[in-house]
């Protein structure tokens, strides 16, 4: 039994009056200490009993591991998709006939053309110097090799023979498309920023550097002019990741049927992820891992399977049930969401938008233009279904029916959408400014927007 002090007072003194009602409590004390006999508890928890303030809180250790596992996993994981890249011989062609690859290859300054980023912070000092200097040229394919070598290119990593110390192949990770870096030492060289879209990224361009495509031709059924062409047709910023499920490499106006790229920053309390709401940011993370990326992991969702008219690619490949072994992928999709779900959205400079007039448009946006009854602050988007028909948004339904509910766009989070404004706005880049943006919800809903509420309205999203 633990012994209570009960000598609270000086002895031989009254207790002050104040703390007379409280004296009954006082006594009945030690015994309540014991512990209650009737209370019923968890048996699971007798295992975790510790000294109080004696141990470190467990969850605030899993929350490091989780944050440094899954910056390592966005950053630098391939997941083994070299494997897949490798038989495209991508990485001869960025090597060029010169250094044992074929054709011209890959110099730096085109790697950068076509929006690949280097992350200064990888490049040793030596080579940080001379590339300052000019001693060494972005115009040779050697340059490229030893940014590859250095683990410098965001998002592509070279396979590097131990022994010839030649490149075999190359595989990506998360960071080729969803981060940029700051142009702090120079255009398209500068520090990460992970988490912000790369709309400088031609993906269609580098996959169409590969000498063989044949594993997109015997999936999607086409030859390889077609492949390339529909690759070439995405342009900066821009990916299909629908392709090898529905194989509708065009809309039916002729435009490429590829999305801009969006941002893995803000994403924590979003419900869904995707433009037309696939699945959660962790599925989607097993979707492009495994599908996209071409890693080796497991992948499950029936939904494709029961659509085979919809989904006829993705249904003769399997593509709703993949497994390989090893598994790459699965044990690393928690931290990976974890790292997601930290990342936060940045913030818009002093001087990059008007504060007096962006404090009216807030006033607009909540109020006449009714944005905030979809975009609810601070989440800006809706907490709970945040799913609408293309009908209510007044757009066509190309794209929604293209994802397993067929009729579905997600209200997109707008927290650092100035980062988003290079390639234009909603899934596809079809408003090409705020302005658009704000004139066709104008139309849509009858909203009556003055000239210059929708000026103040434009700042404020700025602002977000």
């Amino acid at each position: 039994m633990i012994r209570f002090p009960l000598r609270l007072f000086s002895l031989g003194t009254r207790p002050p009056l104040r703390l007379l009602p409280l004296l009954p409590l006082l006594l009945a004390l030690p015994s309540c200490l014991s512990g209650p006999k009737t209370v019923a508890t968890n048996p699971a928890v007798e295992a975790e009993k510790r000294d109080v303030g004696s141990h470190r809180d467990e969850i605030d250790d899993n929350s490091e591991r989780m944050l440094k596992e899954g910056r390592e996993t966005f950053r630098y994981d391939t997941f083994g998709s070299e494997e897949f890249w490798g038989k495209t011989r991508l990485h001869a062609a960025i090597l060029g006939e010169k250094q044992g690859g074929v054709g011209p290859g890959l110099t730096a300054a085109d790697a950068l053309k076509v929006g690949l980023k280097v992350d200064v912070g990888k490049l040793p000092a030596i080579l940080v110097e001379v590339i300052k200097k000019g001693s060494v040229s972005l115009e040779k394919p050697e340059t490229t090799l030893e940014l590859l070598k250095a683990d410098a290119v965001v998002g592509v990593k070279a396979i590097v023979d131990e022994n010839t110390k030649a490149m075999t192949a190359v595989g990506i990770t998360c960071a080729l498309c969803h981060s940029t870096v700051d142009d702090s030492f120079a255009k398209g060289i500068g520090r990460r920023l992970d988490g912000w879209p790369n709309r400088d990224l031609d993906v269609g361009a580098i996959v169409s550097m590969a000498p063989d495509l044949s594993q997109f031709t015997a999936l999607l059924g086409a030859d390889d002019a077609t492949v390339r062409k529909v690759l070439k047709s995405w342009g900066p910023g821009k990916y299909d990741a629908e392709l090898d499920q529905d194989g509708k490499g065009f809309r039916p106006d002729g435009k490429s049927a590829a999305t801009v790229l969006p941002a893995a920053f803000g994403l924590a309390g979003v419900n869904l992820h995707t433009y037309t709401g696939w699945g959660s940011v962790t599925y989607w993370n097993a979707y492009v891992a495994v599908t996209q990326m071409h890693g080796k992991g497991t992948f499950f969702d029936p939904r494709i399977q029961t659509s085979p008219d919809q989904f006829p690619v993705g249904v003769k490949a399997r593509l709703w049930d993949v497994r390989s072994s090893p598994d790459l992928v699965t044990s690393k999709l928690a931290a990976l969401h974890y790292y997601q779900l930290s990342i936060p959205a940045p913030k818009p400079k002093k001087g990059s938008f008007d504060e007096a007039a962006a404090g009216r448009g807030r006033l607009v946006f909540e109020g006449k233009a009714k944005c905030a009854r979809c975009h609810v602050p601070p989440l800006f988007t809706e907490p709970g279904w945040s799913m609408h028909t293309a009908e209510e948004i007044g757009i066509d339904d190309f794209q929604a029916s293209r994802s397993p509910d067929k009729k579905f766009y997600r209200t997109t989070p707008l927290s650092g959408l100035f980062v988003r404004a290079k390639g234009g706005f909603y899934h596809d880049g079809r408003f090409a400014d705020y302005r658009a943006v704000i004139d066709h919800y104008d139309r849509q809903f009858k909203l009556g927007l003055s000239e210059q509420e929708k000026i103040e309205l434009a700042e404020y999203l700025k602002s977000i």
